[in-house]
């Protein structure tokens, strides 16, 4: 993962580790779901394993909901830094709300993500602390 990919994780986590403005856009009420990427690789190793009975689309992803503020307060939290929310305008395209559906992946594949979001989010935050060291 990049710092400068642009995705919410790696934003948020590389602007509180550098103390900057961490930007929310709109009210920070969007809700997101977030999948670590080992929940993500066990989920596809396993499709991959199914019989041609097995047809998707099948969610691999994590049911979790959480709201893009309490994300940015999260992470805020974790990396002891004192960064602070700012707001920008919410852009048109921006859905409200994304959560996917694991249903099929429960009954197809047995599988569920396992690694809770705080958890995933230390981890992924003692990788951008070394990648920024170095």
């Amino acid at each position: 993962m990049h710092p400068n990919d642009g995705r919410v994780v790696s934003n948020f986590i590389v602007q509180a580790l550098k103390g900057e403005d961490i930007a929310l856009y709109g009210d920070g009420m969007q809700t997101r779901a977030f999948c670590y990427v080992d929940d993500l690789v066990d989920g596809l190793i396993r499709l991959m394993a199914t019989g041609s009975h097995v047809i998707g689309p099948i969610n691999i992803d994590n049911p979790h909901e959480i709201t893009v503020r309490e994300l940015a307060e999260r992470v805020i939290a974790l990396t002891n830094s004192r960064s602070h929310i700012v707001h920008r305008p919410l852009p048109q395209d921006d859905p409200m709300q994304r959560c996917p559906d694991i249903t099929m992946a429960k009954r197809e594949l047995g599988w569920q993500p396992k690694v809770p979001l705080e958890e995933g989010l230390c981890r992924t935050i003692a990788y951008f602390e070394q990648l920024l060291r170095g």
